[in-house]
């Protein structure tokens, strides 16, 4: 659109009038204007950082114009990306594949810049930060282990072997579990935060790859890969409660990445082999919608006020926005380097939304 605010201000729209009219015009045009100035609420926007696997860097999305404002190099191949509670810090695992990175990248969100690089198992992947921003709980695939570290020294603080191939991570909300997905032997480990081991192991579907946990955390949703299901496991027994499939047109839905709204109402499952995103109702834990996003999504999450769920899609190097009221792509985020992986959205200072 052509900017007219040359053409609002041009002073010949006010010659030829004496002084007490252009006095007049300036106060009734200007005025409004100030106050509509003051009125603006404080920036309602977020960001989201996504690890952009083939091009060694992270990603920042504003979220308020859905655009990638800057790009933040760190270690080989990164999948996974965590915020800290109160948003100071982003921890990205930098699986490194053949090259071995085996590392976290520490990015301080109000630089954008690496301020720390964590030396943890082999192929670290999944990672999730503890509602009290204390510890980070890092998924090694490779070293069949989880790496914590300590978020006030970044170093890490106690190693704890989990199932074959662990994959995803997560943390019940009151800090007291970690839930970590063993893509190799299908099933789930419960890490007791308090302990640093092992309590519990949960027999799920083939494949895992990620989890999620409602905010009254009494529900782990497991994403089964190979089987087509998401898996519900019930957080006070830790038993498997309800198998959700997950199938679309395509022979394999591929249920990747995982996350849910913070009403808890709604699982959005990221399909990797059928390029879509199912919505499970988790009042009934049937789908009720599904979404044809880019191509193999690999992440998503939901804005913080619940209105949006934000999209990576691998293969076209996208991300696509879906408006939770509608379950439609309301935008998609070109450039957003190469194979976007995770992703993890955290509100801007005085943030009231995120658009």
């Amino acid at each position: 659109m052509r900017d007219n605010r040359a053409w609002f201000w041009n002073p010949r729209i006010l010659s030829g009038g004496n002084g007490l009219i252009r006095s007049w015009l300036l106060r009734s045009l200007v005025l409004p204007w100030l106050v509509a100035l003051v009125s603006v609420p404080a920036a309602a926007q977020c960001t989201a950082y996504v690890p952009t696997h083939k091009s060694n860097s992270v990603a920042v999305i504003d979220t308020s114009v859905d655009r990638v404002v800057a790009v933040i190099p760190v270690q080989i191949q990164p999948l996974a990306v965590a915020i800290t509670p109160n948003g100071a810090f982003a921890y990205v695992s930098n699986s490194g594949w053949v090259f071995g990175s085996n590392s976290v990248s520490v990015i301080a969100t109000a630089s954008n810049t690496v301020v720390a690089t964590i030396p943890v198992g082999r192929f670290p992947v999944g990672l999730a930060i503890a509602p009290n921003g204390a510890a980070a709980y890092v998924a090694n695939f490779n070293s069949n282990s989880v790496s914590v570290i300590d978020t006030a020294t970044n170093v890490v603080t106690a190693t704890v072997t989990v199932g074959n191939g662990p994959w995803g991570a997560a943390i019940t909300p009151d800090g007291s579990f970690a839930y970590v997905t063993n893509f190799n032997s299908s099933n789930v480990s419960v890490i007791s935060t308090a302990t640093n081991t092992v309590v519990a192991t949960v027999t799920v579907g083939s494949g895992p790859v990620a989890a999620a946990i409602t905010p009254n955390g009494a529900y782990a949703y497991v994403t089964n890969s190979s089987a087509d299901t998401v898996s519900v496991i019930n957080t006070a027994t830790n038993t498997v409660v309800a198998t959700v499939p997950v199938t679309s047109a395509s022979y394999s839905s591929g249920p990747y990445a995982v996350a849910i709204t913070p009403n808890g109402a709604f699982a959005y499952v990221a399909n990797s082999a059928a390029s879509t995103v199912s919505v499970i109702s988790t009042a009934n834990n049937s789908v009720v919608a599904t979404i044809a996003v880019g191509t193999i999504p690999h992440g998503v999450a939901i804005t913080p006020d619940g209105a949006f769920a934000y999209v990576t899609n691998e293969y076209s190097s996208t991300v696509s926005v879906i408006a939770t009221s509608s379950n439609t792509v309301v935008d998609t985020v070109e450039a957003a380097a190469v194979a976007p992986e995770g992703i993890a959205i955290t509100p801007q200072n005085g943030a009231v939304t995120c658009r």
